[in-house]
């Protein structure tokens, strides 16, 4: 017996005839698309006036609106931002990861395989035309390489396309179509940022658009036929690529509530923030005041040991503590152990973490306003003052709080890596920021006792490792939380 009877015996000829039906609609779309597009590319090529006319109007009137506002301009270049490599190959790394991680590997390698395909599509079509970028009056932005198309357009469409594509499962019914909506609004912000700073014409954007929708639903149609042969029923597409992994997707099935008494735990949280202000602010002062002795001797002494190595080595480890790596670093972590432990309270304690912690650093160094030590500061200029060190203590504050949140998870000895690091990261910062003449001894001081003391507000107030689980123990609970759910009456 075949294995396409195989199908119809277990689910009859239902499924397979909706298929078919759909599959016949799904390939004309698909070819209305790619039709468009391939004239849209030939108009382009050929240098048709009309459309070129019509694109230079465009580029010139937007490029006069936006060349008119400094910030208009750090505005478009960052929403633009959404559509980059730096943004989008990330973000599918992030999204394949969390797939595989929660057992659902076959949309994670469409994930992988689709944005794969998007990375190959931009820069060969760009090369096969060869069309030239917009030449505006105020130029604002610039780009490498050719016009047509729209590298940010494409990409934005195929990342957020397929991530509805295949998170749509994880959400109710009444909130997908905002999910959709949300999609949309970023891809169309996206190419309206590409236009607005003058490098894309229009028909370069709606090229990248339509050669977008192409590629997604030539892959979405390739991974239905994957799942009918592997013996799946292939729902409608607005069901998501696989529906039945929508349990598997949400992010914390089990969890019930977060943080009991969430206005309760708001004013202690806000009281403690508080008393780690006040007891700053005093050391702060008192240091400030009477300036010991060895607080400026210490940078001067590293600073008799400065080769131009150790200087590049030095501004490598003090961007260990800065605001982009410690942004990175949390944005990456905290997704990655939201589907492993499927918890919200560790997630919501690093976020407050540091939050607090920037917070508090502002705060303070603007009460106390301590000058940096009287050495000569290879960073040069600071906009803030030296106590406490907001490089140091945000660096503390990540890595213990990570410690703190794996330590309780995870059984293996590895888990031990994460300790070093709490005691390590922050003590390679802290030797690089006072060698750059940047800190002296005791903002590391005010460092430790803000990172002591807010940490130690948030563990009594959150408690971040109530009701801790290993990875096996979430997914365990997260199952027999869905099949109770199923089990439930109706009415």
């Amino acid at each position: 017996m075949t294995d396409d009877n195989r199908v119809v015996e277990r689910t009859g000829w239902a499924p397979v005839r909706h298929f078919a039906e759909r599959s016949v609609l799904g390939l004309l779309v698909v070819a209305a698309v790619g039709l468009t597009f391939g004239v849209l590319l030939l108009l382009v090529r050929f240098h048709w006036q009309p459309l070129l006319d019509l694109d230079e109007s465009i580029a010139h009137s937007l490029n006069r609106w936006a060349a008119g506002s400094e910030t208009t301009v750090a505005v478009l270049q960052q929403i633009s931002s959404f559509g980059g490599r730096g943004v989008l190959i990330p973000l599918v790394a992030l999204a394949a990861a969390l797939l595989f991680i929660r057992r659902r590997p076959r949309p994670g390698i469409y994930l992988l395989l689709t944005g794969a395909g998007a990375l190959i599509l931009d820069p060969s079509l760009k090369a096969v035309i060869g069309r030239l970028r917009p030449v505006v009056e105020v130029p604002v932005a610039s780009a490498p390489g050719n016009s047509f198309p729209s590298g940010h357009a494409l990409g934005s469409m195929v990342v957020y396309g397929m991530l509805v594509l295949v998170f749509l499962p994880a959400l109710r019914r009444r909130w997908r179509p905002w999910f959709i909506g949300l999609a949309a609004l970023i891809v169309a912000a996206v190419g309206f940022t590409r236009l607005a700073l003058g490098v894309h014409y229009l028909s370069d954007v709606l090229g990248g658009w339509l050669l977008g929708v192409a590629w997604i639903s030539v892959t979405a149609y390739a991974f239905r036929i994957w799942r009918r042969e592997a013996g799946h029923e292939t729902p409608p597409i607005t069901d998501g690529l696989e529906p039945e992994a929508g349990p598997d997707l949400r992010l914390a099935p089990a969890e019930k509530a977060v943080l009991p008494h969430p206005w309760a735990k708001g004013a202690e949280i806000l009281v403690g923030w508080v008393f780690v202000f006040g007891m700053l602010y005093l050391v702060g002062y008192s240091v400030n005041r009477w300036e010991p002795s060895f607080d400026d001797a210490v940078p001067r002494w590293l600073q008799t040991f400065r080769t131009p190595d150790l200087d590049h080595l030095s501004w490598l480890a003090s961007k260990a503590g800065d605001t982009h790596a410690i942004l990175i670093i949390s944005l990456v972590f905290c997704p990655l152990a939201l589907a492993l432990w499927r918890q919200w309270r560790p997630i919501v304690f690093l976020a407050l973490t540091m939050v607090g912690e920037l917070t508090l650093f502002l705060c303070t160094a603007a009460a106390i306003g301590r000058e940096r030590p009287s050495v000569e500061q290879l960073d040069g200029q600071m906009p803030t003052s030296s106590f406490p060190s907001g490089h140091i203590a945000a660096t503390m504050c990540l890595w213990v709080a990570i410690a703190i949140i794996v330590m309780a998870r995870v059984r293996q000895p590895w888990r031990w890596i994460f300790p070093a690091l709490a005691v390590l990261m922050p003590a390679m910062v802290a030797l690089s920021r006072m060698y750059r003449g940047m800190h002296h001894p005791t903002d590391l001081l005010g460092a430790t006792l803000l990172t002591a003391g807010w940490i130690g507000v948030l563990w009594w107030v959150i408690r971040p490792n109530a009701h801790a689980e290993t990875v096996s123990e979430a997914a365990g609970e997260a199952e027999r939380a869905t099949r109770d759910q199923r089990l439930e009456p109706v009415g």
